[in-house]
């Protein structure tokens, strides 16, 4: 991977990290659209820029994270979930589910559910005033909706919006607790791959991890920004057709290299 390609991975990471549509999916195509072979230093840049995206996160809502303790038992409640299907499955979901076919069919999966959820669902009024107010048990389930997002291609932010829409939340509410929730499970999930990792880095590796998590924390920001005052006015049908027509350009793209 050349420092060029780095950045180009950066960005659509930052851009898709807290989007319903699936940043490791796109990280994955976009590696094999440019010819990226998949070593350990790609796997580990790819977690390394996660990291990079969620600062973005963590500072845009500090003063969330600092109001009060609830939010934090809320996010703790969701979490769960996703931490013990996490450690029990990452061995059979790294060797098995990271490829551009499991991915391509999870995009046109997600993208077909997104829109009736838009059509269904969205429109519903909110149970709660802000999302502190949200239940355990109803944070517990959309953690169980965000245990969905390991398969590659369905997108964590998907799942967990769809799921605070299924438990109480508005679309903007389901949107921020997605992204509060995004903080601790990436940064547990990005911790413990760097954890397995036993990579030694290169000056030229370390020049790429710098910079790419500098380039995945300001594309981050930009995206996560314009993206709450897209979804206030509109609903995700639109991210659901993009993720479709994305999922089928792939599948025909790796159809046409494997005749070729």
């Amino acid at each position: 991977m050349t420092l060029f390609q780095s950045i180009i991975i950066a960005i659509v990471e930052g851009l898709t990290e807290f989007l319903p549509v699936s940043s490791t999916g796109h990280m994955i195509l976009a590696s094999a659209a440019m010819g990226i072979h998949e070593d350990e230093f790609v796997k580990t840049f790819e977690v390394f820029i996660q990291l990079g995206a969620i600062l973005a996160i963590a500072l845009m809502y500090i003063k969330r994270f600092f109001r009060s303790l609830t939010i934090y038992y809320k996010l703790l409640a969701a979490f769960i979930p996703t931490a013990i299907v996490g450690l029990l499955a990452y061995d059979f979901i790294k060797g098995y589910l990271f490829n551009p076919v499991v991915v391509s069919v999870s995009l046109i999966l997600g993208g077909i559910v997104l829109i009736l959820i838009d059509k269904k669902v969205v429109s519903k009024k909110a149970t709660h005033v802000d999302v502190e107010e949200i239940s355990y048990k109803n944070a517990f389930f959309i953690g169980l909706f965000q245990c969905l997002s390991m398969v590659p291609g369905t997108s964590r932010a998907a799942a967990t919006i769809i799921g605070g829409v299924f438990n109480g939340l508005d679309k903007k509410q389901a949107t921020e607790f997605s992204f509060l929730l995004a903080v601790p499970t990436m940064m547990a999930a990005g911790g413990y791959d760097l954890f397995r990792s036993e990579l030694v880095f290169t000056q030229a590796q370390i020049m790429m991890l710098a910079v790419g998590s500098g380039v995945a924390f300001i594309a981050a920001w930009i995206a996560v920004k314009l993206f709450l005052k897209y979804v206030s006015s509109h609903g995700f049908t639109a991210f659901g057709w993009y993720r479709i027509a994305l999922g089928i350009l792939f599948l025909i793209f790796m159809w046409g290299t494997d005749l070729g």
